[in-house]
């Protein structure tokens, strides 16, 4: 425990700003203070095992049909397959002072990223894990020996078995009772058999302490964003389906034991037994009960048929003595439940489920076909949607992001700071749906363009071409000087082909006469 296993990369050392408030991350990380036997105190048994419980949890309610049919929509909207183009690209335009030797090598080095996440053929299932467990872990390997060949294998982490712990250094002001952090470091601890708790239920030093120290630049970690109330915990965008998916499934089983006991009409047996004592009265009834009950049951396993007796079923017929005086013995029928196809509770709960999940309404509905028409027939659920799914991607990016920063610093294609400068501005386009992306982008550039016709008689006289370019059809200033050189290239273009069809013409009647000529001497 005292070193570190793995590697470190060297960072300028930069001391934290004092402040009373210490930083706030999205990372989950354990916050420790130094002390203890091994300069930390790691209390792993509220956060730690609580996470590695959430995750299981949120497995086993990914195994439901309606969360799995919920996951399914979001992951395949998430994830584009098509069998020309990439899944995903790495988009520099916005990046300044690149050379294009650099560009061609963050390219390159992104190129190798997929390929070690095995991307364009497991996109799906790591970005359904990802969303499932809210969280992602791989292990960086590289050869100690040969630094400069970059990352050779990025290696998949069970979330429950590693956690992240951040180191934070408190100094107190002189004078006064408020600590300031000065400095942060941070670890992770990994356990094969998983976090636990501690022996015994007590947090001594050997239970705390129990786990790998692995360097922070050895893991890269991508989680959901998600928080706790606290701040303490890292959750899966499942977590708000937890209740509803639990009314569901309680209404479910509720509903169908009701029916199953009300769905049969049963009879009622009054059997006479005289002035027999209690004890004759019982078992004369019990016998007119064995007599006349019929439990012959079917094996479907093995096809025998056989007399199950001894058992009682919530379907059985109910047997009741009347004494001498009464009416007899009687047999009447009792009647089953009533409206028992009313599933709108169910239903309810059902939208409930997919609205936690943020899915559309319109995609539980099994009659619901998809229109192909105009983008305008698009609801305001699925557009919703669709901004969710584009936070997702955002989000999923930070994976991309770190796994190109060990791949450049590794390599020593770039230091950190020029990582920073640059890291802010770099994008990465996922595949769309290209139909309905294409449609929509077309109704837009149509709508715009009808805009920009009613409005072109008032242009210089009310309105700028500057105001129309930035407020109707809402292009930058960088695509305002882009579409301005390329109009003046191709005004240019079409001078000099003017001008060299004018120079043909010219010379063309001289030409005639003499081909004219040519053609008369041979007749």
């Amino acid at each position: 425990m005292a070193e570190l296993f793995g590697f470190t990369i060297t960072r300028g050392k930069r001391e934290l700003p004092a402040s009373f408030a210490p930083p706030i991350s999205d990372d989950g990380a354990q916050v420790v203070t130094e002390g203890g036997m091994y300069g930390t105190y790691v209390d792993l048994e509220g956060s730690t095992r609580t996470e590695s419980e959430l995750v299981t949890r949120y497995r086993r309610m990914s195994m439901s049909p309606e969360c799995d049919n919920a996951i399914d929509d979001i992951v395949h909207e998430f994830i584009v397959y098509d069998e020309q183009d990439r899944l995903v690209d790495i988009n520099l335009d916005l990046v300044e002072g690149l050379s294009a030797r650099n560009k061609k090598i963050l390219k390159e080095e992104f190129d190798t990223i997929l390929e070690l996440l095995e991307f364009n053929e497991k996109a799906y299932e790591i970005a359904r894990v990802w969303y499932i467990d809210g969280r992602l872990h791989y292990h960086v390997i590289i050869d100690p020996k040969d630094v400069e060949r970059g990352i050779l294998e990025l290696r998949f982490i069970d979330p429950r078995k590693i956690k992240k712990v951040r180191n934070t250094k408190k100094e107190r002001v002189p004078g006064t009772q408020v600590q300031v952090t000065r400095d942060q470091s941070e670890f992770y601890l990994f356990n094969e058999k998983g976090f636990t708790g501690y022996p015994g239920g007590s947090p001594t030093a050997a239970g705390m302490n129990q786990g790998v120290k692995i360097a922070s630049d050895t893991i890269i970690q991508c989680t959901s964003g998600v928080m706790s109330e606290d701040n303490r915990m890292v959750l899966s965008h499942l977590h708000k389906a937890i209740k509803p998916l639990n009314q569901l499934r309680i209404l479910e089983d509720a509903t169908v034991i009701y029916r199953i006991a009300r769905a049969p009409e049963r009879r009622i047996f009054y059997i006479d037994v005289g002035n027999l004592p209690k004890m004759k009265a019982e078992q004369y009834l019990r016998d007119m009960m064995v007599k006349h009950k019929n439990r012959l049951v079917y094996d479907a396993a093995t096809g025998d048929v056989r007399d199950d007796r001894k058992f009682m079923t919530m379907l059985e017929d109910y047997w009741l003595p009347r004494r001498e005086g009464g009416r007899g013995t009687e047999i009447t029928t009792l009647p089953g439940g009533q409206n028992l196809g009313e599933m709108d509770d169910v239903l309810y709960f059902q939208r409930k489920l997919y609205k936690s999940l943020n899915v559309p309404i319109s995609r539980l509905e099994p009659d619901a076909g998809m229109s192909l028409g105009r983008a305008t027939e698009i609801n305001r659920d699925e557009v919703r949607f669709q901004k969710f799914v584009q936070r997702l991607r955002m989000r999923f990016c930070h994976l991309f992001d770190k796994a190109m920063e060990r791949q450049l610093l590794i390599k020593g294609l770039m230091t950190f700071e020029e990582w920073s400068q640059i890291r802010k501005n770099i994008t990465y386009d996922f595949r769309q749906d290209n139909h309905f992306t294409e449609l929509k982008n077309l109704d837009i550039m149509n709508e715009r363009i009808s805009a920009v016709g009613n409005i072109e008689n008032y242009v210089g006289k009310y309105f700028s071409s500057e105001y129309v370019k930035k407020h109707i059809l809402h292009q930058t200033e960088d695509q305002v000087e882009e579409m301005q050189q390329q109009m003046d290239a191709e005004a240019q273009a079409e001078a000099a082909a003017g001008q060299a069809m004018a120079d043909a013409g010219d010379e063309g009647p001289d030409q005639t006469d003499d081909m004219e000529r040519d053609l008369g001497g041979q007749g």
